[in-house]
């Protein structure tokens, strides 16, 4: 609770900082915190990100002073038992080809073969800690080292809508076709973001996603459908 500091944001928010270091612990008390300030009357939105939460609120209905004492309460009320069962979102992505411009230079850069960048990319649960940049781009936490890839030198003008690239440290899928700086490495048929849906955004931070190779074929044929898996 000490590392905890309240930053102004005008008249009507706060940013509640929790660290300085993104990890999944910090987040866990974001995502948590995110889920109650609903309880608190006076508050009407949040943005999380990898270690802040700016609340908003009406200071006709709440001061910042109290807000900020109800919040600390909150806080100090999380436990390891807050948690619930994690969602798991099946994400094909076909590595092949056109849908993979830059995995020979992922290749070249990492000193490891196509076959083993996929398998690498696929083997774990990666955690989303946030959205942002686009509606439905998720800032995914857990990738390899061993994967690791700079930016481009310069960006491209337009990426494809699904595809799934490297950035640094993380990995991503881009939801609408944009420009965009990651090398892209495979791309994926599913609609992570469709405003005609009930929810437009497939997933929300502290859902994770689970890639697994398809073929173009595949890619082709694909129904729509995206598995959801359950787990504690």
């Amino acid at each position: 609770m000490d590392d905890i500091k309240f930053l102004s944001c005008g008249d009507s928010a706060v940013t509640v900082e929790f660290s300085k270091e993104i990890n999944e612990e910090t987040n866990k008390k974001i995502r948590f915190l995110a889920s109650n300030l609903s309880k608190i009357k006076g508050v009407f939105e949040s943005v999380p990100t990898f270690c802040s939460i700016t609340v908003y609120f009406d200071p006709f209905v709440i001061s910042k002073a109290r807000l900020e004492k109800k919040i600390l309460r909150c806080i100090s009320s999380y436990t390891e038992g807050n948690d619930s069962k994690k969602r798991i979102f099946l994400i094909p992505v076909c590595y092949e080809g056109d849908f993979a411009p830059d995995m020979e230079d992922v290749c070249s850069l990492t000193g490891l073969c196509r076959d083993e960048v996929i398998k690498i990319h696929t083997s774990t649960d990666y955690l989303i800690y946030m959205l942002g940049f686009l509606p439905g781009f998720p800032y995914l936490g857990g990738m390899d080292k061993r994967i690791e890839c700079p930016r481009l030198d310069t960006p491209r003008t337009l990426i494809p809508e699904g595809a799934v690239g490297i950035g640094g440290k993380q990995t991503g899928i881009y939801p609408l076709a944009s420009p965009g700086g990651w090398r892209l490495i495979g791309r994926t048929p599913v609609k992570v973001y469709d405003p005609t849906r009930d929810e437009p955004i497939l997933y929300k931070a502290g859902d994770c996603i689970r890639f697994y190779p398809i073929t173009s074929a595949e890619f082709e044929a694909f129904d729509g459908r995206v598995e959801v898996k359950e787990e504690m």
